[in-house]
């Protein structure tokens, strides 16, 4: 089947739709599709947020990279539209596509929807973060796209109950428009340490996007009320994203030394089980999730893990069963919980074996890819959905003025 895959982001663009995407290739070849990868990417002026440059090969993979021009030109988000529709419409043109399937509702989605009713070919959406937290709560013309797209796509995958629960409040879906396909992890690469951990103060990871919707301020905020003769620890920030430079701040403000807090910086997809497998447990304090795959990172990598009562956590955590989780933004009890875990050896073995034995059992990504290859079977051949207006209106928007935001 001729596959082309539509993203928001890819690599070197730090973010969980990089890995994700990632994934899902290495499946779709391995079953001997023919997969052509379109992707967005920023210059070098965005680099300190999620990583700059166009997408590097992938083995058996056509990969044409598209620089946002129109977003880093004051938010044109609709020039950009243009010029993936156009280009998935040209490839076409060269070689049929059989499946148009776009990551991020919007802008890509919507780009791919357009470009189905100017090809023919069928098309699916994967709902993944920020396309159904708040895209389209900023503008009249997001909110019409992001409508559009989720009730003319030929089917709609996302990661669980909270998060589609949300977008349909939000948005107004049908629940039965969607799919759920739980987001899921390479658990040959993401693996406990073998044997017994280095002697030693425990050490707490912090791993992904720098962003203090993630919770990374509240982290820097709970390590504070934890910076105790009595209580040895050791902690690391890794990744970069738009609130590095704020946490740094916030540590040095707080005295949280670097003989406590080391910011590890940029690290590659490569280098990241390595850095769990150098930690003891895992801290993700997020206020919202699509799926995380830094969870389930930790969770394969057999590390216990703090995180909160949050959507698109809640679908794979449980509180004391599988995770410790508090409320989004309450640094008092994030403090408690990692007190909690420092100081409870038999806990965190309890915590970590569990949540492993999940993540091998139900979020691998042979069977997550085998999902969606199904899904692909189901729509070749059909005819895409066209009863729908193409024009948006153009109104304000705040993501024009912060576009990397969306």
């Amino acid at each position: 089947m001729r596959v082309c895959f539509v993203s928001r982001r890819f690599f070197p663009a730090v973010s969980g739709m990089s890995i994700y995407a990632s994934n899902l290739l290495r499946e779709l070849v391995a079953a001997g599709h023919d997969v052509t990868m379109i992707s967005q990417f920023y210059g070098g002026g965005h680099a300190s947020v999620y990583g700059g440059g166009p997408p590097p090969p992938v083995p058996g993979v056509k990969v044409i990279g598209l620089e946002a021009l129109g977003e880093q030109d004051g938010g044109d988000f609709e020039r950009d539209i243009a010029a993936i529709a156009g280009t998935i419409a040209a490839e076409h043109a060269a070689r049929p596509f059989d499946i148009l399937h776009a990551q991020y509702a919007y802008p890509t989605g919507w780009a791919t929807l357009l470009a189905s009713s100017r090809t023919g070919v069928p098309n699916l959406v994967s709902v993944q973060g920020g396309d159904g937290h708040w895209v389209g709560s900023c503008c009249e013309t997001h909110r019409l796209a992001m409508v559009r797209t989720l009730d003319h796509a030929g089917a709609l995958l996302i990661g669980g109950e909270s998060f589609r629960e949300e977008v349909c409040e939000r948005l107004g879906t049908a629940p039965s428009r969607f799919t759920l396909v739980p987001g899921a992890v390479d658990t040959m690469a993401f693996h406990p340490t073998p044997g017994q951990r280095a002697p030693g103060p425990l050490r707490i990871l912090y791993h992904g996007r720098v962003d203090r919707r993630k919770g990374v301020l509240d982290f820097v905020e709970a390590l504070h009320r934890l910076d105790r003769p009595d209580l040895p620890w050791r902690a690391s920030i890794s990744g970069i994203g738009p609130d590095l430079q704020p946490a740094r701040a916030l540590a040095a403000e707080r005295g949280v030394g670097e003989d406590r807090l080391r910011f590890l910086g940029y690290v590659a997809y490569d280098a990241a089980p390595e850095v769990y497998r150098a930690h003891d447990l895992f801290a993700s304090p997020t206020y919202s999730e699509g799926f995380s795959n830094t969870i389930l990172e930790a969770m394969a990598s057999g590390l216990p893990v703090l995180s909160c009562h949050a959507v698109g956590v809640t679908d794979c955590l449980r509180h004391d069963e599988n995770g410790v989780l508090v409320e989004p933004g309450d640094v008092a009890a994030q403090a408690e919980a990692l007190e909690r875990l420092l100081t409870d050896a038999a806990l965190r073995t309890r915590l970590a074996e569990a949540a492993l034995q999940e993540c091998r059992r139900t979020y691998g990504w042979t069977a997550v890819g085998r999902e969606i290859m199904a899904i692909y079977d189901r729509l070749a051949g059909t005819a895409p959905d066209m009863s729908f207006d193409p024009a948006l209106p153009l109104t304000p928007c705040r993501f024009r003025q912060t576009p990397h935001l969306l």
